[in-house]
């Protein structure tokens, strides 16, 4: 079952910061600088997790996760936006890494 997570990450270094802004783009669509939404299976946001330890230095750096809840459920209605909306992206079938 795919649950939906809001993923924010703070990175001291401009060049990991680069990194793991490329990474995450194979997982989620950004809402906004640093903080993604990702529609993730089980299996999927282990890789995510993997691919985030391997960039980060983690005495420096940080990153929330937070599970929304099922894709099929209460999520997909979950955020809400004053002003500008994110442009909205098709539905990924596969996480590029």
């Amino acid at each position: 079952m795919r649950h939906l997570y809001l993923v924010a990450y703070d990175v001291s270094d401009d060049k990991r910061l680069r990194r793991v802004y490329r990474a995450m783009r194979g997982f989620g669509d950004p809402l906004q600088y640093s903080v993604f939404q990702c529609s993730l299976s089980d299996v999927e946001r282990m890789k995510m997790e993997e691919t985030l330890r391997a960039l980060l230095n983690l005495v420096e750096d940080r990153v929330m996760i937070v599970d929304i809840g099922p894709v099929a459920g209460r999520a997909r209605v979950a955020f809400d936006f004053i002003g500008r909306r994110p442009e909205a992206e098709p539905e990924r079938d596969a996480v590029i890494i």
